[in-house]
Parts: C-alpha cells; structure tokens; sequence
C-alpha cells in the first residue's frame, strides 16, 4: 500500500432521487477512504445502495452532497469530458451483464478504451491480443460476444478494463450471471489482478465472494454499517500500476477511424432501415442531378438553336409597339431593306414575305411554308444550300420562277431521287427547283426549320401571295457589339420613312438572353423541387438517428464508462449519419446520371457535368452532417449511469 493520501476519499456522500414527489436516499452520509493496492469488497442486499456508490467511486455518477476525491482532487468540478478522461485513465470497469458490443469482436471490445485514449491502431491491436492470450481467449480474439459463454464473456469485459492499465477496478456483480467454476475463475482472476498491485472494488452481494477480499464494507439502507477486515493481504508483485503515458493527439483520428467502423457495422446490422433511410436521400441526389442534367442540356439545345438563327441579328416586324400585328399589316415594303442596307454596320439584308401553301410534284401534294427572300437572307440566316445554288440577285429582278427546298420538303417530295432541276408547282405556277438547304433541325420554338421552300421575293409577292409588302425584314450587322446602335438607326429612319412607328424590332441576342434566363428559371426550379425531397430524406435521416440513439443508449453507457468524451459520442453519431448520407450521395449521383442516360436514349438532351455531381454530393454529405448533429448531440449529452441502466 502506498504510504501518501487515500486513492479514493469519500466524505459525506449522499445521493438522492427523485420519483415525481417522492425523495428517494440511496446513500445517506457514506464517508469512506481507499487505499492504493487495497482489494475491498462493498457487500449489502438488493437496494443497499451499492450500485449507487460503486456509479459514484467509478464517476458515472455524482453525489447530491459530500465530497469525493481521486488521488486528492476533489471531481466535483470536474466538467463531463474530464470525468470521461478520469474514467479512461483510472478505472476499468467489469459488469454483471458484460456490457459489450454485439456486433464487435472480442478483439474490438477491448480496444474501445485505447481507442479513446489515442492510441493508434498497431498498438491498441497488438495490447488486446495480448490481453485476450493472457485471460486464455487468444484463439476468441475474433469471435463476437454471441459466439462466447458467459465466463469468456466476462474475461473480455475485464481484458477491457485492462486496456488502458487503470490504478482501480470496478468488478459490479462480476460473478452474478455465470455459473460456479466460471464464477471461480473470474475471483482467482481478479486475485491476480490484485497481486499485480491493483486497487480492486468489488461489489457483490454474495458474502463467499466477498470473502475473498482483504476488507469488507457493509451497506444497509444506503449507509455504511460495517468495516471489517476479510482475508490476510496477499504480497504483490508490483506497487504501482496504471500510470501509462496520457493520451495520444491522436484521439480525434482515432475516433473517427472508430466512428466509421462503427457506422458501416451499424449499416449491416439494420439493412432493411438502412435502405429505407438511403433511400430518401438517394431519390433527393439522384433527382438534382437528372434535373440539372438534364435542365442543362436543354439549356445548351436552346442555345445552339438560337446560335444557328444568329445571335448578330435584328428582327425588324410589322406593328407598332405593344401591338400584335398580323401577317397582313402593310406597314414594311421592299424599300424600308433597301434604305436599311444603305446602314452603317449592316451585312446584309432580307425582307420576307411567307405563308403556307401546297407544293406538287407529279401525284404528290405537300403542305409547307413558301417564304420569299433576297440573295442576303443566305448570309443573315447563315443557311447553305447542301445541293444545287442559291437564289442571286438576277433571280430577283427577274421574277424567277425558282424554288430553294428544305430538307423536310425535299424528303416528302423527292423520297429516291436528287430534287435539283425538277420543277413544281406552287399555286399552279411551275417552279424549278435550283437547290436544297442543309439542314437545321428544329428552331429555338420547337418547329421543324427544314419545313420550308425559298423563294424569290419579286415572284413569291407577284405569283404567289399577290402583296407588295413584306412580313418581316431580317438584318445581319458586322459587329455585335454596335447593335444596339444599329438598332436605333434603324429605328429612326423607319420612323422617318413612315412618319410614325409602326414596326417593332427586336434583337436575336435579347431572344438568347431571354430563353437562356427562362431556362434558369426552369432548372431553379427543378432543382429546389430535388432539394427539397433531399431535405425530406435528411428529415428521414435525422428521425432514424434518434431511433438508433434510442436504441443503442447501453452502448453509449458502455463508450462513456470505457471513457468516450462528449466530442466522442458527438463524432460517433454524427459520423455515422454522414456515412448514410454519404453512400445515398454516391448511389444518388450513379442513379441521376442513368436517369439522364435514359433520357438521352428518348432524344431528350443531356449535358453531363462534374460540378452538378459534387454539388448534389455536397448537399447530401452536409445534410448528414446537419440533420446528423441533433441525434448526435442527444446521444452526447446523456448522463452515463442513466445510460447504462437503459434496456
């Protein structure tokens, strides 16, 4: 025994609870002092109080009045977390009921208090196997506690309590639920363990067991009635035990390395709630991704198309502002382009006149649009002719009886054969078809582009559609950048020309920025309908953590006793609820980017992009991390001898 103050002191002790308005004592005054290297045995029967003290010398609990000092130190201010570092360092703890972890090896078990310490990973395997060697169970070090008796059982549970070589061993009922020899073995163990120079505290109502003690206290009725001496004191061979180095930095790696462990561990014990908690989670990842995929695709055809159109160009159109002419509005001629052509910064110039109407060719009749164009409207539209020529400007003067086919027209009326020197007829007038257009796909609004048949302005105005004004005037500048100026030139000499502004004009690139805001719009808003089924799953996530710290409250008791700090249990919990999140956002970003593939093979466009896949990612692995932190913090803040006592 060691010849300074008491290892233990307690002064005073009273610990009361509260059951609605009754006051319950559990001990009423316990002053009590233990030397290092003493082997002690608290006997008493059921309700003597002897759980309650062993909680409090152990700093699972504290005392409602009175003191209690470890090696001298006073822990009544100690906050949680130094109580946990207290318990790590000084205190192993062996329980009636083993208190292990179902689903971790033996092995594993034993290593939770090293874990906590900061031990690293080589170290902390290597001392629990030698520990489970040394208590006869080296060939169990694997086996999880289903696979063990209760003897080899409680052997892991004071491997455990050894693993951070504590001063003091707390044994509840160590022999409580085995049977006779595995009960002995455990006593001849704890013996041992006395030998060594540990300080033992042996709890028991068994006074055989307790004999085995060199000092007995008696407790009746939470007070100290007797102290009496039990069997002569054994040599030891060691006078001081359980000052191992302080904890390692390494704790937090530790812990985390343990928290995800733990996570995947809890992922397979619990699949079919696992894949329903995934599952809200991935449906939310899977849902941003495919709409912004598929959003951006969209966005991009929308883009392309208008580009086709040019994004140089100004739409000159019949009416005046506000007002929505038809295609009958005479307020545009032939001449309003030729003045503009006369512009600065002008590349070229087409007035247009269309209208639908029917193309035969031999037995064949098909329906398009015939729009009459100059020689410009190539340049504006910057549409080449893919058979044949184009439309000059003799063709104009000339009223020639000439027609350009798109390609859908071309298809219908020409199925197996080169359209180009065959003619057609176009309101009975016979039209030589001098060229084919290459194709456009469809335009910005959805129509097919290739449904139509150029052909001069003079004819179509004179032989087709019988009018002298035009639809529109459609006008390429050199540079982009003086559109808007252009723009305003054109407006102005309109205005002059008709004494009054009955045209409108608008420009391709304010089309671009209106489809593209439009889109953003669009992809906004289906994004936010995912985000929120995301934070439906996260929701989910949350509800599911709780349940699980509901569940899992013993072993939170276990982590805490073994010396898990606050931060410990916060990172375990919270860790775990990221690793869901995690493996949802994973499975979620694989889903949406089938989803897209699916949508691409229907021809719908996709545009696949790494940053809508990290940002969906993103937001599942912080909505674990948020909705994580609430179960987590429950779980943190739960008060060890409450926990331990949990079914």
């Amino acid at each position: 025994m060691s010849t300074g103050g008491p290892l233990l002191e307690l002064a005073g002790v009273v610990r009361t609870f509260r059951n609605g308005d009754n006051e319950i004592h559990a001990l009423a005054g316990i002053s009590l002092a233990v030397a290092e290297g003493e082997y002690v045995a608290i006997i008493g029967q059921s309700g003597s109080g002897k759980s309650t003290l062993m909680n409090i010398l152990g700093c699972l609990d504290r005392p409602t009045e009175g003191r209690y000092a470890v090696r001298g130190v006073d822990v009544a201010e100690f906050d949680a977390d130094e109580l946990a570092e207290l318990r790590r360092d000084t205190f192993g703890f062996v329980f009636q009921r083993y208190n292990l972890l179902s689903g971790a090896s033996a092995a594993e078990n034993v290593e939770i208090p090293a874990v906590y310490a900061g031990r690293s990973r080589r170290e902390r395997v290597a001392r629990a196997h030698d520990l489970l060697h040394r208590l006869g169970l080296g060939d169990r070090a694997d086996h999880r506690p289903g696979q063990l008796s209760g003897g080899q059982q409680q052997r892991v549970s004071i491997a455990r309590a050894l693993m951070n070589d504590p001063a003091v061993i707390l044994a509840d009922e160590p022999t409580g639920a085995l049977d006779t020899a595995s009960g002995r073995d455990v006593l001849d163990l704890l013996d041992e363990l006395h030998r060594e120079g540990r300080t033992i505290l042996l709890i028991t109502h068994d006074a055989t067991v307790a004999a085995r003690a060199e000092r007995i206290i008696h407790l009746s009725d939470g007070r100290m009635v007797a102290d009496e001496p039990g069997r002569i004191r054994t040599a030891v061979t060691a006078d001081r035990v359980g000052h191992r180095r302080p904890a390692s930095r390494l704790g937090l790696v530790a812990g985390f390395s343990e928290a995800v462990k733990m996570a995947f561990r809890s992922l397979r014990t619990n699949l079919f709630r696992t894949a329903l908690t995934l599952l809200g989670v991935v449906i939310g990842v899977a849902a941003v991704v495919a709409m912004l995929a598929i959003g951006g695709g969209s966005k991009q055809d929308v883009m392309t198309r208008i580009q086709k159109m040019g994004t140089n160009l100004l739409l000159v159109r019949p009416g005046a502002p506000g007002i929505r002419a038809s295609g009958d509005y005479a307020s545009l001629l032939p001449a309003d382009a030729e003045a503009i052509a006369r512009l600065d910064n002008v590349a070229a110039v087409s007035p247009e006149r269309q209208g639908g109407n029917t193309i035969r060719f031999g037995n064949v009749d098909y329906r398009t649009m015939i729009v009459g164009i100059w020689p410009g409207y190539a340049k504006a539209r910057d549409w080449e002719v893919a058979e044949g020529t184009f439309i000059i400007d003799d063709d104009v003067k000339g009223y020639a009886p000439v027609v350009i086919l798109g390609r859908t027209v071309a298809r219908n009326l020409f199925p197996d054969q080169d359209p180009v020197g065959s003619y057609v007829l176009i309101k009975s007038v016979p039209f030589e078809v001098i060229g084919v257009l290459a194709g456009k796909g469809a335009t910005p609004f959805g129509s097919d582009a290739d449904d139509v048949a150029l052909v001069p302005l003079s004819t179509a105005l004179n032989r087709i559609f019988g009018r002298t004004y035009v639809n529109g005037i459609t006008v390429q500048v050199t540079d982009a950048a003086l559109m808007d100026q252009t723009q305003q030139a054109i407006e102005t000499l309109l205005r002059d020309r008709h004494g009054t502004e009955d045209f409108q004009i608008r420009n391709t690139s304010s089309i671009l920025e209106t489809a593209i805001a439009a889109q953003n719009t669009l992809t906004i808003l289906l994004g936010s309908v995912a985000l929120i089924s995301l934070l439906v799953g996260g929701i989910g996530v949350m509800n599911i953590m709780l349940v699980s710290v509901t569940e899992r409250t013993r072993e939170i008791g276990i982590r805490m006793a073994t010396g898990a700090r606050m931060q410990n249990i916060l990172l375990q919990f919270n860790t775990e609820a990221v690793v869901v999140c995690g493996i949802g956002g994973m499975m979620g970003v694989a889903l949406g980017f089938a989803v897209a593939a699916v949508a691409a093979m229907f021809g719908i466009p996709v545009v696949y992009g790494a940053i809508p896949s990290l940002l969906a990612f993103a937001c599942a692995f912080f909505t674990g991390l948020v909705f994580g932190f609430l179960p987590a913090r429950k779980a943190a803040r739960l008060d060890p001898v409450v926990a331990l006592a949990s079914e």
